[in-house]
Protein backbone atom coordinates (compact mmCIF):
# COMPACT_ATOMS: atom_id res chain seq x y z
CA UNK A 1 0.00 0.00 0.00
CA UNK A 2 1.80 3.02 -1.31
CA UNK A 3 3.14 5.43 1.30
CA UNK A 4 0.98 3.90 4.03
CA UNK A 5 -1.77 6.43 3.29
CA UNK A 6 -5.28 6.09 4.65
CA UNK A 7 -7.69 4.39 2.23
CA UNK A 8 -11.15 5.64 1.39
CA UNK A 9 -14.28 3.85 0.27
CA UNK A 10 -13.47 4.66 -3.35
CA UNK A 11 -10.11 2.94 -2.91
CA UNK A 12 -11.79 -0.19 -1.61
CA UNK A 13 -14.27 -0.16 -4.51
CA UNK A 14 -11.41 0.18 -6.97
CA UNK A 15 -9.62 -2.74 -5.33
CA UNK A 16 -12.74 -4.86 -5.58
CA UNK A 17 -13.13 -4.04 -9.26
CA UNK A 18 -9.53 -4.95 -9.98
CA UNK A 19 -9.55 -8.17 -7.85
CA UNK A 20 -13.16 -9.31 -8.22
CA UNK A 21 -12.27 -12.70 -9.58
CA UNK A 22 -10.00 -13.40 -6.58
CA UNK A 23 -12.97 -12.65 -4.28
CA UNK A 24 -15.59 -14.45 -6.39
CA UNK A 25 -13.84 -17.80 -6.76
CA UNK A 26 -13.48 -18.64 -3.02
CA UNK A 27 -16.93 -17.17 -2.30
CA UNK A 28 -18.52 -19.58 -4.80
CA UNK A 29 -16.38 -22.64 -4.21
CA UNK A 30 -16.24 -22.60 -0.41
CA UNK A 31 -19.99 -23.12 0.31
CA UNK A 32 -20.17 -25.83 -2.35
CA UNK A 33 -17.21 -27.70 -0.89
CA UNK A 34 -18.46 -27.30 2.69
CA UNK A 35 -21.96 -28.49 1.78
CA UNK A 36 -20.60 -31.50 -0.05
CA UNK A 37 -18.38 -32.26 2.91
CA UNK A 38 -21.35 -32.07 5.32
CA UNK A 39 -23.02 -34.86 3.38
CA UNK A 40 -20.45 -37.24 4.85
CA UNK A 41 -21.40 -36.30 8.43
CA UNK A 42 -23.93 -38.77 9.96
CA UNK A 43 -27.36 -37.33 10.62
CA UNK A 44 -28.40 -36.81 14.23
CA UNK A 45 -32.08 -36.73 15.23
CA UNK A 46 -33.35 -35.07 18.40
CA UNK A 47 -36.58 -36.13 20.10
CA UNK A 48 -38.02 -33.56 22.48
CA UNK A 49 -40.80 -33.58 25.04
CA UNK A 50 -42.18 -30.99 27.44
CA UNK A 51 -43.09 -31.75 31.05
CA UNK A 52 -45.47 -29.55 33.02
CA UNK A 53 -45.06 -29.08 36.78
CA UNK A 54 -48.58 -29.36 38.16
CA UNK A 55 -49.25 -27.76 41.50
CA UNK A 56 -50.92 -29.47 44.44
CA UNK A 57 -54.59 -30.07 43.73
CA UNK A 58 -55.65 -29.34 47.31
CA UNK A 59 -55.16 -25.71 48.44
CA UNK A 60 -52.21 -25.07 50.73
CA UNK A 61 -54.54 -23.55 53.33
CA UNK A 62 -56.11 -27.01 53.83
CA UNK A 63 -53.08 -29.29 53.45
CA UNK A 64 -49.65 -27.78 53.83
CA UNK A 65 -47.09 -29.52 51.58
CA UNK A 66 -44.28 -31.35 53.33
CA UNK A 67 -41.77 -31.06 50.49
CA UNK A 68 -40.61 -27.45 50.58
CA UNK A 69 -37.58 -27.92 48.34
CA UNK A 70 -37.78 -25.84 45.18
CA UNK A 71 -38.46 -27.76 42.01
CA UNK A 72 -35.28 -26.60 40.27
CA UNK A 73 -33.13 -27.98 43.09
CA UNK A 74 -35.10 -31.22 43.18
CA UNK A 75 -34.86 -31.49 39.40
CA UNK A 76 -31.07 -31.16 39.55
CA UNK A 77 -30.92 -33.91 42.18
CA UNK A 78 -33.14 -36.20 40.12
CA UNK A 79 -31.06 -35.52 37.03
CA UNK A 80 -27.92 -36.71 38.82
CA UNK A 81 -29.71 -39.87 39.93
CA UNK A 82 -31.25 -40.63 36.54
CA UNK A 83 -28.02 -40.05 34.65
CA UNK A 84 -26.19 -42.58 36.79
CA UNK A 85 -24.72 -45.76 35.33
CA UNK A 86 -27.32 -48.02 36.97
CA UNK A 87 -30.11 -46.15 35.16
CA UNK A 88 -28.55 -45.56 31.73
CA UNK A 89 -26.74 -48.84 31.08
CA UNK A 90 -29.95 -50.94 31.00
CA UNK A 91 -31.38 -48.51 28.43
CA UNK A 92 -28.29 -48.89 26.21
CA UNK A 93 -28.51 -52.67 26.40
CA UNK A 94 -32.30 -52.84 25.95
CA UNK A 95 -32.69 -50.34 23.12
CA UNK A 96 -29.51 -51.32 21.32
CA UNK A 97 -28.08 -47.83 21.49
CA UNK A 98 -24.56 -47.50 20.10
CA UNK A 99 -24.73 -51.14 19.02
CA UNK A 100 -21.91 -50.58 16.57
CA UNK A 101 -19.59 -49.46 19.37
CA UNK A 102 -20.66 -51.92 22.06
CA UNK A 103 -17.75 -54.17 22.83
CA UNK A 104 -15.31 -51.90 21.04
CA UNK A 105 -15.65 -48.79 23.17
CA UNK A 106 -15.59 -48.91 27.01
CA UNK A 107 -19.00 -48.62 28.63
CA UNK A 108 -17.97 -45.50 30.51
CA UNK A 109 -17.31 -43.73 27.20
CA UNK A 110 -20.70 -44.81 25.89
CA UNK A 111 -22.35 -43.56 29.07
CA UNK A 112 -20.57 -40.20 28.75
CA UNK A 113 -21.73 -39.97 25.13
CA UNK A 114 -25.29 -40.73 26.17
CA UNK A 115 -25.19 -38.15 28.98
CA UNK A 116 -24.01 -35.51 26.51
CA UNK A 117 -26.93 -36.45 24.23
CA UNK A 118 -29.47 -35.82 27.03
CA UNK A 119 -30.53 -32.24 27.57
CA UNK A 120 -32.81 -31.00 30.36
CA UNK A 121 -33.70 -27.34 29.96
CA UNK A 122 -36.00 -25.39 32.24
CA UNK A 123 -38.86 -23.17 31.19
CA UNK A 124 -38.33 -19.99 33.15
CA UNK A 125 -41.33 -17.96 34.26
CA UNK A 126 -42.47 -16.23 37.40
CA UNK A 127 -45.22 -18.40 38.79
CA UNK A 128 -44.59 -17.86 42.49
CA UNK A 129 -42.26 -19.24 45.08
CA UNK A 130 -43.78 -22.70 45.06
CA UNK A 131 -42.09 -23.66 41.79
CA UNK A 132 -39.17 -21.27 42.06
CA UNK A 133 -40.14 -19.73 38.70
CA UNK A 134 -40.12 -23.16 36.99
CA UNK A 135 -43.54 -24.12 35.54
CA UNK A 136 -42.03 -26.90 33.44
CA UNK A 137 -38.98 -28.20 31.60
CA UNK A 138 -37.95 -29.84 28.35
CA UNK A 139 -36.22 -33.18 27.90
CA UNK A 140 -34.48 -33.99 24.65
CA UNK A 141 -32.31 -36.84 23.42
CA UNK A 142 -30.19 -37.00 20.28
CA UNK A 143 -29.41 -40.22 18.38
CA UNK A 144 -28.63 -41.32 14.83
CA UNK A 145 -32.00 -43.08 14.54
CA UNK A 146 -35.22 -41.02 15.00
CA UNK A 147 -37.19 -43.94 16.47
CA UNK A 148 -34.43 -44.77 18.94
CA UNK A 149 -34.23 -41.09 19.92
CA UNK A 150 -38.00 -41.03 20.51
CA UNK A 151 -37.94 -44.27 22.55
CA UNK A 152 -35.01 -43.21 24.73
CA UNK A 153 -36.53 -39.76 25.29
CA UNK A 154 -39.78 -41.40 26.40
CA UNK A 155 -38.01 -43.69 28.86
CA UNK A 156 -35.99 -40.85 30.36
CA UNK A 157 -39.16 -38.77 30.71
CA UNK A 158 -40.90 -41.66 32.48
CA UNK A 159 -37.92 -41.96 34.79
CA UNK A 160 -38.21 -38.28 35.74
CA UNK A 161 -41.97 -38.56 36.38
CA UNK A 162 -41.66 -41.75 38.44
CA UNK A 163 -38.63 -40.51 40.35
CA UNK A 164 -40.48 -37.33 41.28
CA UNK A 165 -43.44 -39.32 42.63
CA UNK A 166 -41.17 -41.73 44.50
CA UNK A 167 -38.94 -39.04 45.99
CA UNK A 168 -41.88 -36.87 47.13
CA UNK A 169 -43.69 -39.83 48.69
CA UNK A 170 -40.48 -41.06 50.33
CA UNK A 171 -39.70 -37.59 51.64
CA UNK A 172 -43.22 -37.15 53.01
CA UNK A 173 -43.21 -40.61 54.62
CA UNK A 174 -39.80 -39.98 56.14
CA UNK A 175 -41.01 -36.69 57.56
CA UNK A 176 -44.08 -38.39 59.02
CA UNK A 177 -42.04 -41.18 60.61
CA UNK A 178 -39.61 -38.67 62.09
CA UNK A 179 -42.41 -36.55 63.53
CA UNK A 180 -44.06 -39.67 64.95
CA UNK A 181 -40.91 -40.61 66.83
CA UNK A 182 -40.58 -37.04 68.07
CA UNK A 183 -44.20 -37.04 69.23
CA UNK A 184 -43.62 -40.27 71.17
CA UNK A 185 -40.58 -38.76 72.87
CA UNK A 186 -42.45 -35.54 73.63
CA UNK A 187 -45.38 -37.52 75.07
CA UNK A 188 -43.04 -39.48 77.31
CA UNK A 189 -41.50 -36.24 78.58
CA UNK A 190 -44.97 -34.75 79.08
CA UNK A 191 -46.09 -37.82 81.06
CA UNK A 192 -43.03 -37.47 83.28
CA UNK A 193 -43.86 -33.82 83.86
CA UNK A 194 -47.48 -34.74 84.64
CA UNK A 195 -46.32 -37.31 87.19
CA UNK A 196 -43.94 -34.82 88.81
CA UNK A 197 -46.64 -32.15 88.97
CA UNK A 198 -49.19 -34.58 90.41
CA UNK A 199 -46.72 -35.80 93.05
CA UNK A 200 -45.86 -32.21 93.94
CA UNK A 201 -49.54 -31.28 94.32
CA UNK A 202 -50.16 -34.35 96.46
CA UNK A 203 -47.13 -33.58 98.64
CA UNK A 204 -47.98 -29.91 99.12
CA UNK A 205 -51.75 -30.19 99.29
CA UNK A 206 -53.37 -26.90 100.32
CA UNK A 207 -49.94 -25.23 100.11
CA UNK A 208 -49.95 -24.41 96.41
CA UNK A 209 -49.98 -20.86 95.06
CA UNK A 210 -53.51 -19.55 95.40
CA UNK A 211 -54.08 -21.27 98.75
CA UNK A 212 -52.32 -18.55 100.79
CA UNK A 213 -55.48 -16.52 101.37
CA UNK A 214 -57.43 -19.62 102.36
CA UNK A 215 -54.68 -20.66 104.78
CA UNK A 216 -54.60 -17.17 106.31
CA UNK A 217 -58.37 -17.20 106.74
CA UNK A 218 -58.29 -20.63 108.38
CA UNK A 219 -55.37 -19.57 110.61
CA UNK A 220 -57.27 -16.49 111.79
CA UNK A 221 -60.31 -18.64 112.48
CA UNK A 222 -58.19 -21.10 114.48
CA UNK A 223 -56.63 -18.28 116.49
CA UNK A 224 -60.10 -16.94 117.28
CA UNK A 225 -61.20 -20.41 118.37
CA UNK A 226 -58.06 -20.81 120.48
CA UNK A 227 -58.75 -17.52 122.21
CA UNK A 228 -62.35 -18.54 122.88
CA UNK A 229 -61.22 -21.92 124.24
CA UNK A 230 -58.64 -20.28 126.50
CA UNK A 231 -61.31 -18.00 127.90
CA UNK A 232 -63.63 -20.96 128.37
CA UNK A 233 -60.90 -22.97 130.18
CA UNK A 234 -60.10 -19.99 132.41
CA UNK A 235 -63.78 -19.59 133.31
CA UNK A 236 -64.13 -23.33 133.95
CA UNK A 237 -61.07 -23.34 136.19
CA UNK A 238 -62.46 -20.45 138.17
CA UNK A 239 -65.75 -22.30 138.48
CA UNK A 240 -63.91 -25.44 139.53
CA UNK A 241 -61.96 -23.54 142.20
CA UNK A 242 -65.12 -22.01 143.53
CA UNK A 243 -66.93 -25.38 143.53
CA UNK A 244 -64.03 -27.10 145.24
CA UNK A 245 -64.04 -24.44 147.94
CA UNK A 246 -67.77 -24.81 148.48
CA UNK A 247 -67.48 -28.58 148.54
CA UNK A 248 -64.61 -28.57 151.00
CA UNK A 249 -66.34 -26.13 153.30
CA UNK A 250 -69.67 -27.93 153.31
CA UNK A 251 -67.96 -31.31 153.65
CA UNK A 252 -65.98 -30.09 156.62
CA UNK A 253 -69.08 -28.64 158.24
CA UNK A 254 -71.00 -31.82 157.65
CA UNK A 255 -68.23 -33.98 159.06
CA UNK A 256 -67.79 -31.69 162.03
CA UNK A 257 -71.43 -32.01 162.85
CA UNK A 258 -71.11 -35.78 162.69
CA UNK A 259 -68.07 -36.01 164.94
CA UNK A 260 -68.52 -36.48 168.64
CA UNK A 261 -66.46 -34.24 170.84
CA UNK A 262 -65.26 -32.26 167.87
CA UNK A 263 -64.09 -28.77 168.68
CA UNK A 264 -64.92 -27.52 165.15
CA UNK A 265 -61.31 -26.88 164.07
CA UNK A 266 -61.75 -28.22 160.46
CA UNK A 267 -64.72 -25.89 159.98
CA UNK A 268 -62.65 -22.87 160.98
CA UNK A 269 -59.84 -23.93 158.67
CA UNK A 270 -62.31 -24.39 155.84
CA UNK A 271 -63.72 -20.95 156.48
CA UNK A 272 -60.25 -19.46 156.27
CA UNK A 273 -59.62 -21.35 153.06
CA UNK A 274 -62.81 -20.01 151.50
CA UNK A 275 -61.76 -16.49 152.37
CA UNK A 276 -58.30 -17.04 150.84
CA UNK A 277 -59.90 -18.60 147.77
CA UNK A 278 -62.14 -15.58 147.27
CA UNK A 279 -59.19 -13.27 147.78
CA UNK A 280 -57.16 -15.26 145.18
CA UNK A 281 -59.97 -15.05 142.64
CA UNK A 282 -60.21 -11.34 143.15
CA UNK A 283 -56.45 -10.93 142.67
CA UNK A 284 -56.41 -13.10 139.51
CA UNK A 285 -59.06 -10.93 137.93
CA UNK A 286 -56.85 -7.88 138.41
CA UNK A 287 -53.28 -9.23 138.11
CA UNK A 288 -51.36 -11.94 136.30
CA UNK A 289 -50.12 -15.16 137.89
CA UNK A 290 -46.64 -13.66 138.30
CA UNK A 291 -47.82 -10.86 140.57
CA UNK A 292 -46.33 -11.04 144.14
CA UNK A 293 -49.74 -10.80 145.86
CA UNK A 294 -51.11 -13.66 143.76
CA UNK A 295 -48.04 -15.82 144.52
CA UNK A 296 -48.27 -15.03 148.24
CA UNK A 297 -51.97 -15.86 148.39
CA UNK A 298 -51.38 -19.16 146.57
CA UNK A 299 -48.66 -20.10 149.10
CA UNK A 300 -50.98 -19.31 152.05
CA UNK A 301 -53.72 -21.32 150.38
CA UNK A 302 -51.36 -24.27 149.94
CA UNK A 303 -50.35 -24.21 153.65
CA UNK A 304 -53.98 -24.00 154.68
CA UNK A 305 -54.81 -26.99 152.45
CA UNK A 306 -52.11 -28.98 154.26
CA UNK A 307 -53.63 -28.07 157.65
CA UNK A 308 -57.15 -29.02 156.46
CA UNK A 309 -55.82 -32.35 155.16
CA UNK A 310 -54.18 -33.04 158.51
CA UNK A 311 -57.38 -32.17 160.38
CA UNK A 312 -59.43 -34.40 158.08
CA UNK A 313 -56.98 -37.23 158.62
CA UNK A 314 -57.45 -36.94 162.38
CA UNK A 315 -61.18 -36.73 161.94
CA UNK A 316 -61.24 -39.82 159.72
CA UNK A 317 -59.10 -41.86 162.08
CA UNK A 318 -61.29 -44.77 163.34
CA UNK A 319 -59.68 -44.63 166.74
CA UNK A 320 -60.45 -41.01 167.29
CA UNK A 321 -63.79 -40.58 165.55
CA UNK A 322 -67.15 -42.04 165.15
CA UNK A 323 -67.87 -44.27 162.10
CA UNK A 324 -69.44 -42.34 159.19
CA UNK A 325 -72.53 -44.35 158.59
CA UNK A 326 -74.85 -41.53 157.56
CA UNK A 327 -75.21 -40.57 153.85
CA UNK A 328 -73.99 -37.23 152.50
CA UNK A 329 -76.50 -34.43 152.07
CA UNK A 330 -78.03 -33.68 148.69
CA UNK A 331 -76.12 -30.40 148.42
CA UNK A 332 -72.77 -32.20 148.67
CA UNK A 333 -73.78 -34.72 146.00
CA UNK A 334 -74.78 -31.91 143.63
CA UNK A 335 -71.50 -30.10 144.28
CA UNK A 336 -69.51 -33.27 143.54
CA UNK A 337 -71.46 -33.82 140.30
CA UNK A 338 -70.93 -30.20 139.29
CA UNK A 339 -67.21 -30.50 140.04
CA UNK A 340 -66.95 -33.68 137.98
CA UNK A 341 -68.77 -32.04 135.07
CA UNK A 342 -66.46 -29.05 135.27
CA UNK A 343 -63.39 -31.34 135.22
CA UNK A 344 -64.66 -33.17 132.16
CA UNK A 345 -65.40 -29.86 130.43
CA UNK A 346 -61.88 -28.63 131.20
CA UNK A 347 -60.35 -31.86 129.91
CA UNK A 348 -62.37 -31.65 126.68
CA UNK A 349 -61.43 -28.02 126.20
CA UNK A 350 -57.78 -28.85 126.82
CA UNK A 351 -57.91 -31.66 124.26
CA UNK A 352 -59.55 -29.31 121.79
CA UNK A 353 -56.87 -26.74 122.65
CA UNK A 354 -54.11 -29.24 121.81
CA UNK A 355 -55.74 -30.15 118.51
CA UNK A 356 -56.19 -26.52 117.53
CA UNK A 357 -52.57 -25.80 118.46
CA UNK A 358 -51.49 -28.62 116.15
CA UNK A 359 -53.63 -27.20 113.36
CA UNK A 360 -52.25 -23.72 113.98
CA UNK A 361 -48.70 -25.05 113.70
CA UNK A 362 -49.63 -26.84 110.48
CA UNK A 363 -51.11 -23.73 108.88
CA UNK A 364 -48.26 -21.58 110.14
CA UNK A 365 -45.84 -24.02 108.50
CA UNK A 366 -47.83 -23.86 105.26
CA UNK A 367 -47.76 -20.08 105.21
CA UNK A 368 -44.06 -19.88 106.07
CA UNK A 369 -43.15 -22.40 103.33
CA UNK A 370 -45.36 -20.75 100.69
CA UNK A 371 -42.54 -18.79 98.94
CA UNK A 372 -40.37 -21.87 98.49
CA UNK A 373 -43.34 -24.01 97.40
CA UNK A 374 -44.40 -21.30 94.95
CA UNK A 375 -40.92 -21.15 93.43
CA UNK A 376 -40.79 -24.93 92.96
CA UNK A 377 -44.34 -24.94 91.63
CA UNK A 378 -43.52 -22.25 89.07
CA UNK A 379 -40.51 -24.23 87.86
CA UNK A 380 -42.60 -27.39 87.51
CA UNK A 381 -45.50 -25.65 85.77
CA UNK A 382 -43.09 -23.83 83.44
CA UNK A 383 -41.45 -27.11 82.43
CA UNK A 384 -44.85 -28.74 82.13
CA UNK A 385 -46.19 -25.91 79.96
CA UNK A 386 -43.12 -26.06 77.75
CA UNK A 387 -43.50 -29.82 77.33
CA UNK A 388 -47.24 -29.41 76.70
CA UNK A 389 -46.72 -26.74 74.03
CA UNK A 390 -43.93 -28.72 72.37
CA UNK A 391 -46.05 -31.87 72.33
CA UNK A 392 -49.11 -30.11 70.89
CA UNK A 393 -46.98 -28.41 68.22
CA UNK A 394 -45.38 -31.71 67.20
CA UNK A 395 -48.76 -33.46 67.22
CA UNK A 396 -50.20 -30.80 64.92
CA UNK A 397 -47.22 -31.11 62.57
CA UNK A 398 -47.56 -34.90 62.59
CA UNK A 399 -51.21 -34.69 61.56
CA UNK A 400 -50.38 -32.22 58.81
CA UNK A 401 -47.55 -34.48 57.62
CA UNK A 402 -49.84 -37.51 57.63
CA UNK A 403 -52.36 -35.61 55.49
CA UNK A 404 -49.62 -34.50 53.12
CA UNK A 405 -48.26 -38.07 52.90
CA UNK A 406 -51.72 -39.42 52.11
CA UNK A 407 -52.05 -36.68 49.50
CA UNK A 408 -48.78 -37.78 47.89
CA UNK A 409 -49.86 -41.43 47.92
CA UNK A 410 -53.06 -40.44 46.15
CA UNK A 411 -50.93 -38.50 43.64
CA UNK A 412 -52.76 -35.31 44.43
CA UNK A 413 -49.66 -33.34 45.32
CA UNK A 414 -47.19 -31.56 43.09
CA UNK A 415 -46.27 -33.82 40.17
CA UNK A 416 -44.87 -33.91 36.66
CA UNK A 417 -47.27 -34.30 33.75
CA UNK A 418 -46.07 -34.95 30.20
CA UNK A 419 -47.58 -32.13 28.21
CA UNK A 420 -46.28 -33.25 24.81
CA UNK A 421 -45.18 -36.85 24.21
CA UNK A 422 -41.69 -37.39 22.80
CA UNK A 423 -41.67 -36.29 19.19
CA UNK A 424 -40.58 -38.42 16.25
CA UNK A 425 -38.07 -36.19 14.46
CA UNK A 426 -38.59 -35.96 10.70
CA UNK A 427 -35.52 -33.88 9.94
CA UNK A 428 -32.04 -34.22 11.35
CA UNK A 429 -31.06 -31.60 13.85
CA UNK A 430 -27.40 -32.07 13.03
CA UNK A 431 -25.72 -31.28 10.75
CA UNK A 432 -27.61 -28.13 9.68
CA UNK A 433 -26.39 -28.06 6.08
CA UNK A 434 -27.97 -24.74 5.22
CA UNK A 435 -26.17 -23.00 8.04
CA UNK A 436 -23.01 -24.88 7.14
CA UNK A 437 -23.30 -23.62 3.52
CA UNK A 438 -23.90 -20.09 4.73
CA UNK A 439 -20.86 -20.42 6.95
CA UNK A 440 -18.84 -21.64 3.97
CA UNK A 441 -20.08 -18.67 1.95
CA UNK A 442 -18.97 -16.28 4.65
CA UNK A 443 -15.63 -18.07 4.94
CA UNK A 444 -15.05 -17.96 1.15
CA UNK A 445 -15.90 -14.29 0.99
CA UNK A 446 -13.56 -13.50 3.87
CA UNK A 447 -10.83 -15.64 2.28
CA UNK A 448 -11.18 -13.94 -1.16
CA UNK A 449 -11.39 -10.48 0.35
CA UNK A 450 -8.37 -11.10 2.52
CA UNK A 451 -6.36 -12.44 -0.41
CA UNK A 452 -7.29 -9.44 -2.56
CA UNK A 453 -6.36 -7.06 0.23
CA UNK A 454 -2.95 -8.71 0.65
CA UNK A 455 -2.28 -8.49 -3.08
CA UNK A 456 -3.22 -4.82 -3.09
CA UNK A 457 -0.98 -4.20 -0.11
CA UNK A 458 2.01 -5.61 -2.00
CA UNK A 459 1.18 -3.77 -5.24
CA UNK A 460 3.47 -0.68 -5.74
CA UNK A 461 1.67 0.77 -8.77
CA UNK A 462 0.77 4.49 -8.89
CA UNK A 463 -2.85 4.78 -9.94
CA UNK A 464 -4.21 7.95 -8.37
CA UNK A 465 -3.03 11.43 -7.46
CA UNK A 466 -2.98 10.54 -3.69
CA UNK A 467 -0.61 7.67 -4.54
CA UNK A 468 1.82 10.09 -6.21
CA UNK A 469 1.66 12.54 -3.33
CA UNK A 470 2.18 9.75 -0.81
CA UNK A 471 5.28 8.44 -2.65
CA UNK A 472 6.97 11.65 -3.94
CA UNK A 473 5.97 13.96 -1.13
CA UNK A 474 5.42 16.68 -3.81
CA UNK A 475 2.31 18.43 -5.05
CA UNK A 476 0.86 17.42 -8.45
CA UNK A 477 0.85 20.25 -11.00
CA UNK A 478 -0.85 18.56 -13.92
CA UNK A 479 -2.83 15.34 -14.22
CA UNK A 480 -4.20 13.78 -17.36
CA UNK A 481 -7.55 12.11 -16.82
CA UNK A 482 -8.54 8.91 -18.46
CA UNK A 483 -10.15 9.24 -21.88
CA UNK A 484 -13.41 7.79 -20.69
CA UNK A 485 -13.50 10.29 -17.86
CA UNK A 486 -12.75 13.22 -20.23
CA UNK A 487 -15.55 12.22 -22.60
CA UNK A 488 -17.94 12.06 -19.72
CA UNK A 489 -16.91 15.57 -18.60
CA UNK A 490 -17.48 16.97 -22.09
CA UNK A 491 -20.93 15.44 -22.30
CA UNK A 492 -21.84 16.95 -18.99
CA UNK A 493 -20.74 20.42 -20.08
CA UNK A 494 -22.73 20.19 -23.36
CA UNK A 495 -25.87 19.25 -21.42
CA UNK A 496 -25.41 22.22 -19.11
CA UNK A 497 -25.06 24.61 -22.13
CA UNK A 498 -28.21 23.19 -23.79
CA UNK A 499 -30.17 23.58 -20.62
CA UNK A 500 -28.94 27.13 -20.27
Amino acid sequence: MLGGRQLTWSDYVSMARRRWWIIAIPTVLAPILVYVGSLWIPNQYTSKTSVLVEQQKVPDSFVKPVVEEQINQRLATMQEQILSRTRLQPIIERVGLYKRDVGKVPMEDLLDRMRKSITVSAVRADFGDRTGGLPGFYISFTADDPKVAQQVCGEITSMFVNENLRSREQHAQGTTDFLKSQVDDAKRVLDEQDAKLAAFKDKYLNQLPGDEQTNLTVLNSLNNRMEAINQAISAAQQQKTFTEGMLARQTAEWKSSQMEGSIGAPADLQKQRTQLQSQLLDLQTRYTDDHPDVIKTKNLLAELDKKIAAANAVANDPKGSVADTASEPKELVQLRLSLKSTDESIKNKQKEQVEIQKQIRVYQGRISSSPQVEEEYKALTRDHQTAQTFYEDLLKKQRESEMATDLEKRQQGEQFRVLDPPSLPERPTFPDRLNIALGGLAFGFCLGGGTAFLLEAKDQSLRTEPDVVAILKLPVLVSLPKLADAAAVDETKEKELVNA
